[in-house]
């Protein structure tokens, strides 16, 4: 048994009040869905500027009625400090022990386009998010960080304590959020964990728009046999880590004894795969669940702000967390794809 095992166990018998931030988003939901599986209490915020109604309806749909009712939602803003605040006081709740926050302004593309209301959601947002927290005397709270932090630094793998210069104003927001956390340890002794994601993919993950993902942008093109572009020569390559395993990582966090606390940590699956590989591990995928695509991808210029590989140590969450990944990146195309294929 694992100790994210044990863990769940644990905490069935023991239930605890978590307010997720993003709660609508892509892994906000799957994060309210496991917490409410393991019938714990769960306080969600989101604006829906980047989440959906339609995730909470599914959410709701996979849960039963009783694990549902432990849901409580707030509709609101984490650039208002006043409703941040208002949401870890929710009266409904109690008292809330643990954050995981995952609101933000995601994408690199999207944070060149509109640097400035990236830098308010993640950094202005953040702080916001990080007072009322410590306000309120939760017992941690976890937080997206991301692996663009590690920017130019070129040594493979991502070892938390190296990184480079950031390479987008997203990088920006993200090391700042990390910068915030370690002065709140210091200064206020909050206890606060980052999790740098490595490229997190699912169901529920939005497919449309500028700024979708690379798995369920082409997943969603194939599916309608759309053609399927590729951002420079296909040997890019990222570190994909399925949503099972970044829930594992935020739940084993917020739960962390203090000596694990106040530090970031590498939520990746520790291997990576190229952009080529990922377009035929899609086409098997669909294949083994009756979609045939003949298309070959469609080549173009790199994209501005993207590095050309990324790969995530993860020995120090393994070590200090009890982090095991359970899924690699076909299981998870694999299991991912009948989802997206019925909301095509």
């Amino acid at each position: 048994m694992t100790k994210y095992d044990e863990l769940k166990t644990q905490l069935q018998k023991e239930p605890k009040v978590w307010l997720v931030t993003g709660v609508a988003g892509f892994i906000g939901s799957n994060l309210l869905e496991a917490l409410l599986r393991l019938n714990q209490s769960v306080v969600g915020l989101d604006n829906f500027s980047t989440g959906f109604q339609r995730n909470l309806d599914e959410v709701e749909a996979s849960v039963n009625p009783e694990q549902w009712k432990r849901f409580q939602f707030v509709e609101g803003d984490i650039t208002d400090l006043e409703t941040c605040k208002a949401t870890l006081e929710h009266e409904s709740a109690g008292r809330v022990n643990y954050v995981l926050h995952q609101a933000a302004l995601g994408s690199v593309p999207r944070s060149i386009d509109d640097p400035i209301n990236t830098n308010k959601s993640n950094i202005d947002g953040f702080l916001n998010m990080l007072v009322a927290a410590k306000d309120a005397r939760v017992d941690s709270f976890t937080y997206a960080a991301s692996s663009s932090t590690y920017g130019d630094h070129p040594a493979l793998p991502k070892v938390e304590e190296n990184i480079g210069n950031p390479l987008s104003p997203y990088a920006v927001t993200k090391y700042v959020n990390e910068l915030y956390a370690s002065v709140f340890a210091r200064v206020y002794d909050f206890k606060t964990i980052g999790l740098r994601y490595f490229n997190v993919f699912g169901p529920r993950q939005n497919s449309d728009g500028a700024y979708a993902a690379v798995i369920p942008k082409w997943s969603s093109a194939m599916i309608k046999g759309e053609s399927v572009y590729i951002n420079g020569d296909g040997e890019t390559s990222r570190d994909f880590s399925y949503i099972d395993n970044a829930i594992q990582a935020n739940i084993l966090a917020a739960t962390a004894d203090d000596s694990a606390k106040n530090e970031v940590y590498n939520m990746a699956l520790g291997n990576r795969t190229s952009l080529n590989q990922l377009f035929n591990d899609i086409k098997e995928a669909l294949l083994n669940n009756g979609v045939c695509y003949t298309l070959d991808p469609l080549y173009r210029d790199f994209r501005p702000g993207d590095v050309r590989h990324s790969q995530g140590d993860i020995s120090k969450a393994m070590t200090k967390l009890g982090f095991s990944p359970t899924h690699r990146i076909k299981d998870g195309v694999n299991k991912a794809m009948p989802w997206y294929i019925k909301t095509r």
